[in-house]
Formats: C-alpha cells, sequence, structure tokens
C-alpha cells in the first residue's frame, strides 16, 4: 500500500502494517455450530469499554468505544462537537484510571483561551442524542457554530475513489480479527492512505481521525477525502465539515438529513460506494467527471 511522503513518519502505527491497539481485542470461549457439529474454540470480539471525558475536574461526556486512541478520540470530540476551535486551544490530554473499571478509560483535558460550562454543554449533548429532535433543529445548532463550506476548489478523480474502499479493508488490523468494527480513513488527493482508525462507533472513529490530524496541525483538511464504513449519518457529516474535509465517502447510504447539510454547507457526499459505482448526494462539482447541471 502507497503511503503519502507527509505520512512516512506514521507508517507503522497508523496503517495496517501495525498490530491492533492494546486492549481493543478480547479473546472468548464459543461454541460453533458447522455442518452438524458442536465445535469449541477461541474467538476475538472487539472490545467495548466506556471512556470517560472531563475537562479540568468536571465530567463532560461518556462514550462507548474499543479502546485505543483515546487521546485522538479526546481532542477530536472537542473539536467536532465545537467546544474548541484549534489545536492551540488544548493544553493538555492526561489519560486518567476510572475508578469504576480500574482501567485507563479516561481522559482529563486542560483548555487555554476556552469558555466552557459544564451544565450547557451536558444539555447540548442530551439533546443532540434525543430521538425526539427535528432536523430543523439540528441544522440550525450548525449553525450557530459557524462552520464554513469546506475547500471549493478540492477536485478528485472518480476512478481514483473507487480504488479506496480496498485500502481501508486492508488496513483494518482489528477488523482483520473480529470481523466487526467500524474504520474511517483519511487519503490524499492522489489515494494515498493518510491514517486509519477503528472503533464499535463510527462516529468515534471519526473522531479518532479527526484528532489525530488536529494534533499535528493538520486541520483543516482542505485536500483530503474521508472514507468511513457503514452509512454517512448526519453526525459524520457535521464532524466532516468540522474539519474541513471537502469530501465525505462511505460504503452504504446517507440519511436524509445527512444530504440535507451535506448540501447546504457545500460538503461532497458520495455513498454506495462499492466496486467502480458510487452515487453524489451533494457537492458532484468536486468530481472531475461530473457534468455542469447534472447533480445537487
Amino acid at each position: 500500500m502507497k503511503i503519502s511522503e507527509s505520512a512516512k513518519a506514521y507508517t507503522e502505527t497508523d496503517t495496517g502494517a501495525a498490530p491492533p491497539p492494546a486492549r481493543s481485542l478480547q479473546l472468548t470461549q464459543v461454541v460453533e455450530w458447522n455442518e452438524g457439529r458442536l465445535l469449541p474454540h477461541s474467538d476475538a470480539l472487539a472490545a467495548e469499554e466506556p471512556l470517560e471525558i472531563r475537562i479540568g475536574s468536571a465530567p463532560l461526556t461518556v462514550t462507548m468505544r474499543t479502546p485505543g486512541h483515546d487521546e485522538e478520540l479526546a481532542a477530536g470530540f472537542l473539536l467536532t462537537e465545537g467546544l474548541i476551535e484549534s489545536a492551540a486551544q488544548i493544553a493538555a490530554l492526561t489519560p486518567y484510571v476510572t475508578s469504576a473499571s480500574g482501567k485507563s478509560n479516561g481522559v482529563e483535558v486542560g483548555l487555554r483561551d476556552c469558555e466552557f460550562d459544564p451544565g450547557q454543554m451536558q444539555r447540548n449533548f442530551f439533546a443532540a442524542s434525543s430521538c425526539g429532535i427535528c432536523g430543523k433543529a439540528s441544522i440550525e445548532a450548525i449553525r450557530l457554530r459557524g462552520l464554513r463550506g469546506p475547500n471549493p476548489d478540492f477536485r478528485f478523480d472518480p476512478e481514483l475513489l473507487c480504488t479506496l474502499p480496498d485500502k481501508l479493508r486492508a488496513a483494518q488490523a482489528v477488523f482483520s480479527h473480529t470481523g466487526g468494527l467500524h474504520a474511517a480513513a483519511l487519503f490524499d488527493v492522489q489515494g494515498n492512505l493518510i491514517v486509519l482508525r477503528e472503533d464499535i462507533g463510527r462516529h468515534n472513529a471519526v473522531d479518532k481521525v479527526v484528532g489525530w490530524a488536529l494534533r499535528r496541525g493538520l486541520v483543516p483538511l482542505s485536500a483530503h477525502i474521508l472514507l468511513v464504513s457503514g452509512r454517512g449519518g448526519f453526525e459524520i457529516v457535521q464532524k466532516a465539515l468540522s474539519a474541513g474535509i471537502p469530501v465525505l465517502a462511505s460504503v452504504s447510504a446517507p440519511s436524509s438529513l445527512a444530504v440535507q447539510l451535506a448540501r447546504e454547507l457545500g460538503l461532497t457526499l458520495a455513498g454506495f460506494l462499492r466496486g467502480r459505482r458510487f452515487v453524489l448526494y451533494a457537492g458532484a462539482s468536486r468530481c472531475a467527471a461530473s457534468t455542469s447541471g447534472l447533480a445537487p
């Protein structure tokens, strides 16, 4: 797999050449029924544990995630949820052991030049995860954050886009052991894999990728493509926009609200990226082979 010059320093830790992160896999005993026979054996599962993120001593949120790259997850979450605008506002990211688990399942964040109201943020997170919130309110909340549309001059080769799912799958270290894990991968315009992260939650995988880039001063990612396994939902579109990513692709379908948000803020949104086919739901003008006037 070809790795871009900007990512060579991270090749062993950020691509499929590396072993799965510590604690990302758990072994269990199972019984398999196969052609009339019951066979006991060991099986690998993707680990799922809570991660508590707090600002100083104030609890912010708890997310269920696959352990590994927790500081990236915390940093990406802060950016994509609008708590910070740049890496300069992060003074420290400190893992800690939570009393409930006895494991390093927490990250304490120190902020600078940033106002933080714990009560207000907790209410916002509750509202965002509520199934009753309407699409209009969700998009209005994004507008109030002042997010700008991503790089309008970025263009991508559709033939190149079709090669990315195979590169993503080949670099999924934990998926190769468990068969059940989401991934998010960042590619440059030449189709070189920059970084890949896996997690039980596709939104966590995206936050890990964004956090990786944020801590290296690469945000906004104005000349990159983000590919996610599964569907492209509203929260994934929001996170891509927060990082300044111009093209978001998924191997499955987007949601209606994701399409609405992508069209409103000028993100290119591709779905059903399989084989030599994909569907552009928004931002078709960035596709080098697009015809003016045929797509939203």
